[in-house]
């Protein structure tokens, strides 16, 4: 199953959410602050983080921010803030799904699941020959892999989500609500998260927002991959 990180400093809420998931055959380990939360992440390996935030040491929203600067882990908030506003943010600020307490546990395993499906591209579902190729980017999606003019590119899996989406539509000018909804599974937020991650990818392909290689932008319109101009076919 999935090796899951509880991060919850209520006892006995901690204490029911490992019996379930270790009922449900998951490999649960559990701390009690962000700042262990943290040290976990850097250590091992998981498929998913249940956060809480209501933490002692740190607001569980800066706890996501600084987890978001090490890992790209999918992470679950649990919340009793219900407020929609707020939920956004926690989506916009990297949480790929939220709970709002008290909540139960079929509802637990049933975000679960959809959060591990959308993490783990499913078993077939790309030829192992497919290889998307625009210029000097070659990307791997079974793989999930990405090299450009041969070196390997350290992309995190939203960025690698991103890219591999845009790279499938070669030359397409994409709409950021399809973005939001093919590539961050969201029915709403708001360009900026968009405008985060293209940052950080036009980093890693060595380029910037004045002077584009790849990622152009339409303003008002949406994002486009393409070779650069002396990389294409005449």
């Amino acid at each position: 199953m999935a090796a899951v990180l509880v991060v919850e400093d209520d006892q006995f809420v901690r204490s029911a959410l490992i019996r379930h998931l270790t009922d449900a055959s998951h490999t649960v380990r559990s701390v009690g602050t962000a700042l262990e939360a943290l040290r976990e992440v850097a250590h091992v390996r998981f498929d998913l983080v249940i956060l809480d935030l209501g933490l002692p040491d740190l607001d569980g929203s800066e706890a996501l921010k600084m987890l978001r600067g090490i890992t790209d882990v999918p992470v679950i908030v649990a919340t009793a803030r219900d407020d929609e506003r707020e939920i956004v943010r926690l989506l916009n600020a990297g949480a790929d799904d939220y709970l709002t307490k008290p909540f139960s546990v079929e509802h637990l395993s049933a975000r679960m699941a959809a959060v591990l499906r959308r993490a783990r591209p499913a078993a077939g579902a790309v030829p192992p020959s497919t290889v998307l190729r625009v210029g000097g980017l070659a990307i791997d999606p079974l793989r999930r892999e990405a090299e450009l003019d041969g070196v390997r590119l350290d992309l995190t899996r939203r960025e690698f989500d991103l890219l591999a989406f845009l790279a499938g539509r070669p030359g397409v000018v994409v709409a950021r609500k399809e973005l939001l909804a093919e590539v961050w599974q969201q029915s709403y937020g708001d360009d900026q998260t968009i405008d985060v991650h293209l940052s950080w990818l036009r980093r890693k392909l060595g380029e910037t927002a004045a002077r584009p290689r790849y990622l152009h932008t339409l303003r008002g319109v949406g994002v486009k991959l393409e070779p650069p101009r002396a990389e294409r076919t005449p």
